[in-house]
């Protein structure tokens, strides 16, 4: 008998295949008295080495594959395994109690994962606390001899079954065999979506149970297009999604065909599709798709791709190599954005109790002016190579934007007395994710260049709701008729300016999203490169004037989320 799970499609497309369970071996043990304390901590050192070791080999394995912010996870990872301080508990515990390595581990760590997730208020400590049980889990399979999951090498086409895909994980897939993921947790900017729409893996997350329910080698349908999970399908059914799955291969091969179009709607207005990038290293993906721009480049991967802070010659030949690549096409590079779930070890920022409301992105580059001096100028050097445009995240203020702008000014004049005239191009705008800075929007207007509207944060901050957090992720809304008129007001502030408005989160790329968008008039679309073609593609069939009265409906009609998301897909014809 078949058994549907419904989730939340995370990744695009459909796979068939048999369930590949992603379970860890039992790594039980008993409390052990021993007699030679110094030999048990040699076994804990050469434990604790070679599970840093795995991880060298596990990041080096993924260089080129993840995103640097995943990658910054496996140093975590290696730091902790390397903290003297916890090292130092252990050999205590085994020395004092005469207890066996695998014990002393857990004792301690046990009591760091206590603490951690004691912070109830701090979502980044707990889940520090999860990256300790992860990292207690590699070196306990050490000690007792035990392997963990290795997908490097799964063979034969499956489907990953799992609790939730670590970036560890991610690192070891082979696309030719993973057809599909199915995890209990995750929502559409969890890290386990975002590596699926990297990596071009259809995928369903937050399914809550899946793992429970479903069996290893079960026959397994993957519906990534609408959130779905077949477990023990019948022979309808996969015939049935066989058929569409050869459906949306051929309209992937329709979308390559649309590489060197133009990104027009169906009435001719033109608009401007772009990619969000973490490194120069994903500028291949932006060839591949065809971007008109890149329209998010997370430069804080440079410093957490670093064991120390990036210098200004670091920083420029890197904003230069994706200048030139882009050949005249523009380039957003937003300045540093650390803070919240994103730290730099070296930068020893304060522990704070709500970090993502607090002491980060905008407000760390104007503390502390030498980092951001520092930047500015290997932007302002790097602009002569193309069309640069700087953007500066979590801008609440007009003062915090007048401080950035008077920064830039001067590094610029200082450039210019060797160099006459660089920088003059650069357009300066701002990432607008604080609710303040959208509902101000017309003043902000009047002194910026451009908007680009970052929605992961403007929802999670509008709807007070973390999203990363499973017990409010019904909160995240971004068909929310409130949340609507807030991205409308933003974008009526920037035409009536002559401005131009952007937006480069997550809603950039929802299909759903588009037509409201379209109707709404935003200019440019920045989304991961996998996204592009199928982007253009639907928005050659919308015409802008039927979107414009799509909103209007909404705004006038919609009471809530599932409203709009009804209207839409009856206006798409679903």
């Amino acid at each position: 008998m078949s058994i549907k799970f419904k989730g939340i499609a995370a990744s695009d497309g459909i796979g068939i295949a048999k369930a590949y369970l992603l379970v860890t071996p039992d790594l039980s043990f008993r409390r052990v008295t021993i007699t030679d304390p110094d030999a048990e901590i040699d076994r804990l050192h050469q434990a604790l080495d070679t599970s840093v070791d795995d991880l060298k080999v596990i990041k080096a394995r993924a260089e080129g594959q993840l995103d640097p912010e995943v990658l910054a996870i496996f140093d975590v990872h290696i730091e902790l395994l390397t903290d003297p301080e916890m090292i130092k508990q252990i050999e205590q515990l085994i020395k004092t109690q005469k207890i066996n390595a695998e014990q002393g581990l857990k004792d301690v760590t046990d009591r760091f994962i206590n603490t951690l997730e004691a912070m109830k208020e701090n979502r980044y400590m707990q889940e520090r606390a999860a990256d300790v049980r992860d990292i207690t889990k590699r070196v306990l399979s050490h000690l007792l001899g035990k392997k963990l999951p290795d997908l490097a090498g799964v063979n034969k086409p499956v489907i990953l079954v799992a609790h939730e895909v670590t970036p560890s994980d991610t690192s070891q897939m082979n696309k030719k065999y993973i057809k599909g993921i199915v995890t209990d947790l995750g929502g559409r900017t969890s890290h386990s979506a975002i590596m699926s729409r990297t990596l071009e893996i259809p995928a369903v997350v937050g399914t809550g149970d899946a793992t429970q329910k479903i069996k290893h080698d079960d026959t397994l349908i993957l519906d990534g297009l609408s959130g779905v999970a077949i477990s023990n399908p019948t022979e309808t059914e996969v015939q049935d999604y066989q058929k569409q799955a050869q459906h949306f291969e051929h309209l992937r091969q329709e979308w390559a065909k649309l590489v060197s179009a133009p990104s027009v709607s169906a009435d001719g207005k033109k608009f401007e599709i772009a990619s969000n990038i973490g490194t120069p290293t994903d500028l291949a993906d932006v060839s591949k798709a065809g971007a008109d721009a890149v329209g998010l480049f997370r430069s804080e991967f440079l410093y957490m791709d670093s064991s120390s802070l990036p210098t200004e010659e670091e920083q420029y030949k890197a904003y230069k190599r994706v200048v030139k690549v882009m050949n005249g096409k523009p380039v957003v590079i937003r300045t540093m954005d650390i803070g919240g779930d994103k730290s730099l070890s070296y930068l020893h920022l304060p522990k704070e109790l709500n970090p993502f409301l607090g002491y980060r992105a905008i407000r760390i580059s104007l503390q502390r002016q030498a980092v951001f001096r520092t930047q500015l100028r290997a932007l302002i050097r790097a602009s002569k190579f193309g069309q640069l445009r700087i953007m500066f995240p979590m801008i609440a203020t007009l003062e915090e934007f007048r401080q950035c702008k008077a920064i830039f000014i001067d590094e610029k004049k200082k450039l210019q007395v060797d160099d006459p005239g660089i920088g003059d191009d650069i357009k300066l705008g701002i990432m607008v994710e604080v609710p303040a800075a959208a509902i101000f929007a017309e003043a902000f207007a009047k002194e910026v260049d451009f908007f680009s509207i970052g929605t992961n944060d403007l929802i999670q901050y509008t709807f007070a709701a973390d999203r990363g957090n499973e017990c409010v992720s019904y909160l995240y809304q971004p068909y929310n008729p409130g949340l609507l008129k807030l991205i409308k007001h933003v974008i009526d502030a920037a035409h009536q300016e002559g401005k131009t408005a952007a937006m480069c989160g997550e809603m950039a790329g929802d299909a759903v999203a588009l037509p409201l968008l379209m109707g709404m008039g935003l200019d440019e679309y920045s989304m991961s490169s996998s996204s592009v073609l199928r982007t253009r593609s639907t928005m050659k069939s919308l015409d802008t004037t039927k979107c414009a009265e799509l909103v209007e409906h909404v705004l006038n009609t919609a009471l809530t989320n599932d409203d709009t998301q009804k209207m839409v897909k009856e206006f798409l014809g679903k």
